[in-house]
């Protein structure tokens, strides 16, 4: 068995993919900053029949994460697929002349090092397994920068460029890199935008092993 960990694994998008997974075998690892509601999604998954456990660590922290990510590998099973999904904080979106380097910080803080140091973390035992997946879930502002948004835009781009470097230099192991986009939010009436919808594109993702980055939706660029 092995196990799929799911960074910023809230109640819609992570426990969608969490089941999805988990439908093919998968063991789940979710990891979080709040307890409370950790011990809720968890206890959620196991009365859907995943066999889940949860894990509390800031992305931003690097300690607590390298450990959670530790602890639920030797918990769980190795980490086959990470996924790195926690939702920006609403400080991380000011409008462009608003933004002082100081409120760049916490948003590079989460969407670069914090991918960097899980991804630092996962890499030797996907490399012990032979294969892998990380997958990177972004809004559409990792792409076409918001000017109301500029923490996110500017971290995700860094997010962005990490992973294409990635894609490229891990394929040849047999560890996949992608990115998943999607514009406009999750949900919001677009049956492409649902969570079990993009749960499903997160699978495609990880079996059908293709470019580096997918689009939930077309948006213009």
């Amino acid at each position: 068995m092995t196990t799929i960990a799911i960074i910023g694994g809230g109640p819609g998008l992570g426990r969608a993919v969490a089941r999805r997974f988990a439908r093919e075998g998968f063991d789940v690892a979710l990891i979080s900053r709040s307890r409370e509601h950790l011990d809720e999604r968890v206890a959620a998954l196991s009365a859907d029949g995943v066999n889940a456990r949860g894990y509390v660590a800031d992305g931003r922290d690097a300690a607590a994460l390298t450990r959670a990510l530790a602890d639920a590998a030797s918990e769980l099973g190795p980490i086959e697929v990470l996924q790195w999904s926690p939702v920006p904080a609403r400080e991380f979106m000011k409008p462009v002349l608003e933004t002082s380097a100081e409120d760049l910080v916490g948003p590079i803080e989460m969407s670069v090092y914090g991918p960097v140091n899980a991804v630092r973390q996962v890499l030797p035992g996907m490399r012990e397994l032979g294969r892998g997946t990380i997958i990177f879930v972004n809004g559409g502002s990792a792409v076409r920068p918001g000017p109301k948004v500029t923490g996110t835009s500017v971290a995700f781009a860094g997010e962005s460029a990490y992973g294409q470097l990635l894609h490229d230099a891990l394929a040849p192991e047999g560890i996949h890199v992608a990115q998943l986009i999607i514009p406009r939010g999750i949900g919001r009436g677009e049956p492409s935008h649902e969570p079990a919808a993009l749960a499903d594109r997160i699978w495609q993702l990880h079996t059908d092993r293709g470019e580096f980055r997918t689009f939930a939706a077309p948006m213009d660029l």
